[in-house]
C-alpha cells in the first residue's frame, strides 16, 4: 500500500522524514561543490601523476565502496580495471569487518578507500597494508578519524568528507518551506566566486608527489547516519564521495570530469531537485510519478548502459533498504530472457484477475511486475529498448521509462541517480509501515 496523498501534501512529508532524506536528494548538488572545493583543498588539482595505475582498488564499507566502485568502473569505459574490496566479516559487530587486499596489488596500483564514517577498524588496516606494498593511497572520508591518521602516516592523499554544503548541518537550512531545495548560496545553480574560480580550473600548478596534498586540509567532523556504515550511500552523501575520485581519476586519466564537468554536474542536480521536490505535483513530478508507478509492484529494472546498469543496481539497493521493497535488476538484451518467465507467471501483468472473495481491507493487492527501463543514451538502431517495449505490451506488464535529457556521460549519471534516489525516498516516506 502507498499512501498517495501524502505524495501531494509537503508538509505531511516533511514530517514523515524524519531522517532528512529529501533534505539529502536536493542538496546532491551544494554537495558536488563542498567536494570540489575540498579536493582542490587537498591537492588534487596539483598532482602529477607518471600515468595510469595498472588497476584501482576501492574500498569502504557497504555501498559507499560497492557504488563508488561500481560507478568509477561505469564512467572509466574500461581505461583501466576498477574492483571493489568487499569487506569479511560480520557487519553489525563493531570493528568486525575487514579489508584484505588482492595478492597482486603493487606499486602499479591504487588503493581508493570511501567511507561516510572514517572509524572502521578494517580501514586504517588495509591502508597499512598498502602502505607496505607500495601502493598509492587516496581517501575520502571525515577529517578528524582514525582512518584520516593512517592515510597521512601512510603518506597518502587524504580528502575530508563535505558532510554538508559550506560547512553548515546537512539539514540546518531550514524546513520544507515555499523553497525546500535550496541547501546553499550555490544551490540555484549560479557560480559564486569560488566556485568560478574551480569551475576555470584555478587549482594551482605546482608539481606535488602521488599521494602528497600540497595545502592544509580543512578539518570536517566525523559521524554521520549510523546506517551508512554499512547500508546504503544515502541521497547527498555518495557525491561527496564520488566528487573527489572523479576529480582524482580525470587527473591520472581515466574518465573526462575536470572542474567544469563537475560544476555542469552541479547544475543538473539541481535541475533535478527543482522538478522532484516536494512542492511539486505529482503528476508533472517525475520521482513522484514513479513512486506511485511502483506501489504494489514488483520492479523488473532494465538497464541499457553502463552507467544505467550501475545506476539500476544502486536503485534497487535504495529500493530494498529505505522502502523495504524487493526489486531485481538485469542489463538488456540479457534481461529479457533472464526475466521473461516473470511476465507469463503468477506476477504477469495479465494474470488471473483478483479472487473474488479476497477480503479488499485486509488482504493486500497480488502483486505484478512491472519494467522499469532505464538507458543512459538515447534509443539507436541496435538498441534493445524497442524489443523490451514491445515485450512490456505483448505481455500486458506495466512499464516506466527513464532517458535523461542530453548531456555529457557525468550529467547522464546525475539524473538517473538524482530521479531515482527521490523516488526511493518517497515510496519509503508514503508506505505506511516504514513511516
Amino acid at each position: 500500500m502507498l499512501d498517495e496523498s501524502l505524495l501531494d501534501a509537503p508538509e505531511a512529508l516533511a514530517r514523515a522524514d524524519t531522517r532528512g532524506l529529501l533534505r539529502g536528494a536536493a542538496e546532491a548538488g551544494a554537495r558536488v561543490r563542498t567536494a570540489a572545493r575540498h579536493a582542490a583543498e587537498a591537492g588534487i588539482g596539483d598532482l602529477k601523476p607518471d600515468g595510469r595505475p595498472r588497476a584501482v582498488m576501492v574500498a569502504g564499507p557497504g555501498a559507499a565502496g560497492s557504488c563508488t566502485a561500481d560507478l568509477l568502473g561505469a564512467l572509466s569505459g574500461g581505461n583501466c580495471p576498477v574492483s571493489l574490496i568487499a569487506p569479511t566479516g560480520v557487519a553489525p559487530a563493531p570493528g568486525a569487518l575487514r579489508w584484505t587486499l588482492p595478492g597482486w596489488a603493487g606499486p602499479l596500483d591504487l588503493l581508493v578507500v570511501a567511507t561516510p564514517d572514517g572509524t572502521e577498524p578494517g580501514l586504517p588496516r588495509l591502508v597499512e597494508q598498502a602502505y607496505r606494498r607500495g601502493c598509492a593511497i587516496v581517501s575520502v572520508a571525515p577529517g578528524q578519524s582514525p582512518l584520516a591518521d593512517a592515510v597521512a602516516q601512510a603518506r597518502g592523499l587524504m580528502v575530508p568528507l563535505a558532510t554538508t554544503p559550506n560547512g553548515s548541518s546537512p539539514y540546518a537550512t531550514g524546513g520544507y518551506g515555499t523553497d525546500p531545495y535550496r541547501a546553499g548560496p550555490h544551490a540555484s545553480g549560479t557560480p559564486g566566486a569560488e566556485d568560478t574560480a574551480l569551475a576555470e580550473g584555478a587549482l594551482g600548478d605546482a608539481p606535488a608527489p602521488y599521494g602528497t596534498p600540497s595545502a592544509p586540509q580543512p578539518v570536517e567532523p566525523p559521524g554521520t547516519a549510523p546506517d551508512e556504515m554499512t547500508g546504503p550511500a544515502l541521497p547527498g552523501t555518495l557525491w561527496a564521495l564520488l566528487t573527489p575520485l572523479l576529480l582524482l581519476v580525470d587527473r591520472i586519466g581515466l574518465v573526462s570530469a575536470p572542474p567544469t564537468a563537475l560544476q555542469q554536474v552541479a547544475d543538473r542536480l539541481d535541475q533535478v531537485a527543482e522538478r522532484c521536490g516536494p512542492a511539486i505535483a505529482t503528476y508533472t513530478n517525475p520521482a513522484k510519478t514513479l513512486a506511485a508507478e511502483l506501489a504494489g509492484a514488483l520492479p523488473l529494472l532494465w538497464t541499457e548502459g553502463p552507467v544505467a546498469a550501475a545506476t539500476g543496481r544502486r536503485f534497487s539497493g535504495l529500493l530494498a533498504a529505505l522502502a523495504g521493497r524487493p526489486a531485481l535488476v538485469a542489463e538488456l538484451p540479457g534481461a529479457l530472457a533472464a526475466h521473461g518467465a516473470l511476465l507469463t507467471g503468477a506476477f504477469a501483468g495479465g494474470a488471473d484477475p483478483d479472487d473474488f472473495f479476497r477480503d479488499r481491507v485486509e488482504e493486500p493487492e497480488a502483486l505484478r511486475a512491472r519494467i522499469v527501463l532505464l538507458h543512459d543514451e538515447p534509443v539507436g538502431p541496435i538498441s534493445a529498448v524497442p524489443t523490451a517495449r514491445e515485450l512490456a505490451l505483448a505481455h500486458e506488464t506495466a512499464f516506466s521509462e527513464l532517458e535523461p535529457a542530453e548531456g555529457t556521460p557525468l550529467e547522464s549519471t546525475a539524473e538517473l541517480l538524482a530521479i531515482t534516489d527521490f523516488a526511493a525516498v518517497y515510496l519509503a516516506l508514503a508506505s505506511p509501515d516504514r513511516t
